[in-house]
């Protein structure tokens, strides 16, 4: 088969019954999560319909300050989203710490995979740029939102064992290291899960919308492979950030744990 299949207004109405499926479970059982279900999809159709007109008039007049302001747009809302899922209030320095982390591993990991892994000229070209950037953002925003669980979590469990080690003698970021290792893993863990199912137990999104649109599967895997590894890239570099600069926030000057939550 050549070409793609288009998706008219009816076909796109159509998938819409999965959603239908879904509230009437949740309405059956009791689970009381319509609302929910309904204003998600309503906002996902409507980003994603804002999205497309924005980087179709960016494709056809590429410019590298509408490409970054679209990027900045992202990491302002990937903060946002985070900040907004946290079942704790952080304070002003690790909010701080949350945002600085995940902006500039993103960014490093987008630039290196951009400008060393595929030579994009011109850098800001947005049919890479914003999709790549939106994969590497996506995962990594993800990440730091259970880092940072896991990291409050951990401390706050282990908060008789890291005073004690304090009073013996050890610095913070060693009478907390269990609990910042703890909170790094857990949150790498499930983009190396993906990493070991892809493939084989699924294909990816980045690489099905490139066969679909009729690119080589050889190909499709290299920018997959690729992808993927800047992926995991961004969100390393974020969790390590996070959790170095992150630990110390919950310690005073005195080095005392400092937990107000």
């Amino acid at each position: 088969m050549n070409g793609v299949i288009s998706i008219g207004t009816l076909q796109m109405a159509l998938a819409y019954v999965y959603v239908l499926v879904l509230m009437a479970i949740v309405k059956k059982r009791g689970i009381g999560g319509e609302r929910e279900i309904l204003w998600s999809s309503f906002r996902m159709t409507v980003q994603l319909v804002a999205v497309g007109y924005v980087l179709g008039f960016m494709f056809t007049s590429p410019h590298p300050l509408a490409t970054v302001s679209v990027y900045a747009l992202m990491q302002v809302f990937a903060v946002h989203t985070i900040l907004g899922r946290l079942r704790f209030r952080p304070g002003r320095q690790l909010k701080k710490v949350i945002a600085g982390s995940l902006v500039v591993g993103t960014t490093v990991s987008t630039a290196y995979f951009l400008l060393a892994v595929i030579g994009l000229k011109p850098w800001f070209d947005p049919r890479y740029f914003i999709p790549v950037a939106g994969m590497i953002v996506g995962n990594s925003m993800t990440g730091v939102a259970v880092g940072i669980e896991r990291l409050h979590s951990s401390i706050k469990n282990r908060r008789d064992l890291i005073e004690t080690a304090l009073m013996l003698g050890a610095p913070p970021e060693l009478a907390a290291r269990d609990a910042a290792n703890e909170a790094f893993w857990a949150a790498v863990l499930p983009t190396i899960n993906s990493m070991l199912g892809m493939g084989i137990v699924f294909l990816p999104g980045m690489m099905t919308g490139q066969i679909l649109a009729g690119v080589s599967p050889l190909t499709a895997i290299e920018y997959q492979i690729a992808v993927m590894l800047a992926i995991l890239g961004g969100v390393t570099a974020a969790l390590y950030l996070l959790v170095d600069a992150g630990t110390r926030t919950y310690f005073n000057r005195r080095c005392q744990l400092d937990l107000a939550d």
